[in-house]
């Protein structure tokens, strides 16, 4: 083995120089000195980069490690339980732990081998140098000042005190210099040795520690790992072909669907290639759904609907699953015409073409309960296109059930009616004579509550064509009823109907007519229903028709004696309105009005509790402020009263007086002369009479 031999070292010598020579010699050191200075700064701070690097690599490695660990604690919703691919990076996960600790030895030598000694050269003997030439630079300028003291000195005034003063410190300087100098030269011959001990005391560190770090990896890389690791890239190799092919199929099955799905792509396709298939009891598909912003503004947003069983479902964009978007049992569907909409159908308000209308007829139906419902469906989809016709006027029907209703017996319509319900027969007659008026015909149309041949009843209600602000703000100069009242409270509901009844005490009655209406709009197949606002204030309760903003009809609020939610359905409500007249004999009659509303029915039935509420104690504050001004008033009649008595006293007082001063000078006469009293006098002497006889009455 060859021996490594270091070359002479430039050193620099104390007594073979002149001074000038000297200095010559000591600035090309300080300047060699710098250059050492500046290059050892930069290997610095590449070691300390690979230093640095190492851990992060050790980090990372470990890191690596960990996460493949806890792989097996992972739930992927596609993954299921791969115990194979488990158990493969259980296994790396040791080697790669493995390979982490050799990097952390790797780093921990480093820091002791390579990072130390460049380290304390450059922390140590460079600072060493840079303190000892500012040292020697101070005591070189003490010096020069001391020299240049004692050369001022004069021979033919010499002052031996400042002489000797002078002289001692030209000695202490001089002294200081020269020993400063000397540990200096000193210090910048050793940097010679020192530069190349730094040079190559880390580089020996830094390929010991990795010459070390690959025996270690030689050790863990035996046989058993070479060989697992030829099996996982075997395995990896299969799974690239199987992507592949699957791949290449996935592929053509994409063609093969875009040439099929072609005529699909059309919105509206040919009827005669595509013919409607109306015997269906399922459908999914996209339509855009209304949702109000406003009384007359409104967005579309558009998900996934589908039904299930009885129940219209929705899944917006993302969802795992689909939620519920209303009940379709029983529901009422129409096509309604839309001004920024094609296709328009109305279950609450949703888009769609007409296999959603035959579908979910066939639903509300409930014919997907039946074991063949697509052969039921063919049978009756002449009528499931019948049920969107409109309904007829409330006069016809009205016309159309009165001889019914005359000639069949009351146990007819009461079996009828109850036949709808899960109650006994005998039950449901004795609830429908004890709540509703027999021979009572439904009203599905909204019109005036009051009879046409009592036109001065329509006034109490308010029953004029008359626009109304839903927020209580009049646009003339009049003021409106509700501008006054603290409650306005607007929601959206359609009517079902309306019918007279016999009691207005109990939520039974609002239950019995929401059955009766019901059944009724299924036999007769009336499925249209007038959408309006219903604007709930302290005084009355208003129904106003969403495009013209009029008000339809009016309830006050003292008239509501009765209102309910359905036990069941939240979506239905009703109220008893208790007005004057009617079919009974008596004065008053009572009226129940049936309403469907978007899930809002106990909002609604709260609104108006509140309002009545309200209205109660608006009614007892007034009641309360006119007693409060009736005791005033009868307090500032009793201060009048006073007042008079006070003023009648003070008048009697006077006349008293008045009389005993016209009786003395009578008295003292003795010639008979009389004192005549004037007119006025004997005026005050009868209010004074009849004062003391108020008086004496008092």
């Amino acid at each position: 083995m060859k021996t490594f031999k270091v070359p002479g070292i430039e050193k620099f010598l104390f007594r073979s120089l002149d001074p000038n020579q000297k200095w010559s010699l000591l600035g090309v050191f300080e300047e060699d000195a710098t250059a050492i200075s500046n290059y050892m700064n930069q290997l610095y701070q590449a070691m300390r980069r690979i230093y640095d690097a190492q851990n992060e690599l050790s980090a990372a490695t470990h890191l690596t490690s960990k996460l493949l660990k806890e792989y097996e604690k992972q739930r992927f919703p596609l993954g299921g339980d791969d115990e194979v691919m488990s158990s493969t990076l259980q296994q790396f996960s040791k080697v790669i732990d493995e390979l982490s600790s050799c990097h952390a030895v790797l780093s921990t030598q480093l820091a002791d081998a390579m990072m130390f000694p460049i380290t304390q050269f450059k922390e140590r003997d460079l600072k060493e140098i840079l303190t000892l030439k500012e040292v020697f630079q101070i005591a070189s300028n003490d010096h020069d000042a001391a020299i240049n003291r004692y050369s001022r000195l004069s021979k033919k005034r010499e002052n031996d005190k400042v002489k000797y003063e002078v002289t001692e410190d030209v000695y202490t300087s001089r002294k200081k210099q020269h020993q400063t100098m000397m540990h200096y030269f000193c210090a910048l011959n050793t940097l010679q040795y020192k530069k190349k001990i730094a040079l190559l005391e880390p580089l020996l560190g830094y390929m010991q520690a990795q010459i070390s770090f690959f025996k270690m990896g030689s050790e863990n890389l035996n046989e058993q790992l070479e060989e697992f690791l030829t099996n996982i890239g075997t395995s990896v190799q299969n799974v690239r072909r199987e992507m592949d092919s699957d791949v290449e199929t996935m592929q053509q099955t994409i063609e093969d669907l875009e040439v099929a799905s072609d005529p699909l792509y059309v919105p509206d396709p040919d009827p005669t290639k595509f013919p409607v298939n109306r015997n269906l009891t399922r459908k999914a598909g996209y339509l855009n759904a209304r949702n109000k912003t406003g009384l007359v503004s409104s967005t579309w947003d558009r998900q996934f609907y589908f039904t299930q069983g009885g129940n219209l479902m929705s899944q917006a964009r993302g969802d795992v699953a689909g939620g519920l978007a209303m009940d379709i049992d029983n529901c009422s569907v129409m096509a309604v015409d839309c001004e920024d909409r094609r296709y328009c159908f109305q279950i609450t308000s949703f888009d769609g073409k007409k296999l959603w209308i035959c579908t979910i007829n066939n639903i509300s139906k409930q014919i997907y309960l039946s074991e063949n419902p697509e052969e039921i469906a063919a049978r009756v989809n002449q009528s499931a296109l019948e049920a969107v016709t409109p309904s007829p006027s409330f006069q016809q029907r009205h016309e159309s059930l009165r001889p019914a209703a005359q000639s069949r017996p009351p146990t007819a319509r009461t079996s009828s009616s109850g036949s709808l319900g899960s109650e006994s027969t005998n039950l449901a007659a004795l609830s429908l004579d004890s709540l509703v008026a027999p021979d009572t015909p439904i009203q599905f149309d909204i019109i005036s509550p009051v009879c046409e041949d009592q036109p001065g009843q329509a006034k109490a209600f308010g029953q004029g064509g008359r626009r109304t602000n839903p927020f209580g703000e009049s646009g003339g100069g009049t003021k409106s009823e509700t501008e006054d009242s603290i409650l306005h409270q607007l929601f959206i509901v359609r009517f079902l109907g309306s019918m007279e009844v016999k009691s207005d005490d109990s939520p039974d009655v609002v239950y019995e007519t929401m059955r009766q209406i019901l059944a009724a709009r299924a036999i007769h197949n009336i499925f249209r229903m007038t959408e309006s606002h219903l604007l709930v204030t302290c005084d009355c309760l208003k129904l106003i028709d969403p495009q013209t903003q009029v008000t339809r009809l009016t309830f006050p609020l003292p008239c509501v004696v009765l209102y309910a939610t359905h036990q069941e359905n939240k979506r239905l409500f009703g109220f008893v309105l208790r007005t004057s007249g009617g079919r009974s004999e008596s004065n008053l009659s009572s009226v129940c009005y049936i309403f469907e509303s978007n899930n809002e029915g106990e909002k609604i039935c709260d609104s108006v509790g509140l309002a009545k509420q309200i209205a109660l104690h608006a009614e007892l504050d007034r009641r309360a402020s006119e007693k409060q001004k009736e005791m005033e008033r009868v307090k500032e009649k009793q201060q009048k009263e006073l007042s008079k008595q006070k003023q009648i006293e003070k008048d009697l007082e006077e006349q008293s007086r008045l009389i005993a001063a016209s009786s003395r000078p009578n008295q003292a006469s003795s010639e008979g002369q009389f004192v005549v009293l004037s007119s006025s006098q004997s005026e005050e002497s009868d209010l004074g009479e009849e004062g003391k006889k108020r008086e004496s009455e008092a």
